[in-house]
């Protein structure tokens, strides 16, 4: 299997903090769970901030980054 390289998106560049480690996310609705690395769980979790504060902007390039970089955990968290 070919592994991706993921980088942060230009747009959120000096706006989120990468963090060290990974962890487990549960989808809030449904309760599945996906094991992110420490990239991904970063961009979800200011995804989540986003749509707290209702930056729908900030929210599309979220879910687009996780579409096309991880699309399994996009099925199961943010779909």
């Amino acid at each position: 299997m070919e592994t991706k390289t993921q980088t942060v998106p230009k747009q959120y560049e000096g706006k989120i903090t990468i963090y060290n480690e990974g962890g487990t996310v549960q989808n809030r609705f449904g309760g599945a769970s996906v094991e992110l690395n420490a990239l991904e769980l970063s961009i979800y979790d200011y995804l989540m901030g986003c749509e707290m504060m209702q930056d729908w902007n900030g929210m599309r390039i979220g879910l687009n980054w996780f579409m096309k970089n991880n699309a399994d955990a996009y099925m199961v968290l943010l779909d």
